[in-house]
């Protein structure tokens, strides 16, 4: 479990224009994160 000052794990992601980043890219900046989900199985 991380705790607060931890570094983050890297991984990528997509943004809501369909751009990839990296947690890597925000090395030293703070970020916030907020993930969703649909009910429904995405179909």
């Amino acid at each position: 479990m991380l705790q607060e000052g931890d570094t983050a794990p890297d991984f990528s992601a997509v943004d809501h224009n369909g751009n990839e980043f990296r947690m890597s890219d925000f090395k030293g900046k703070k970020v916030w994160l907020w993930f969703f989900s649909s009910p429904g199985g995405g179909n």
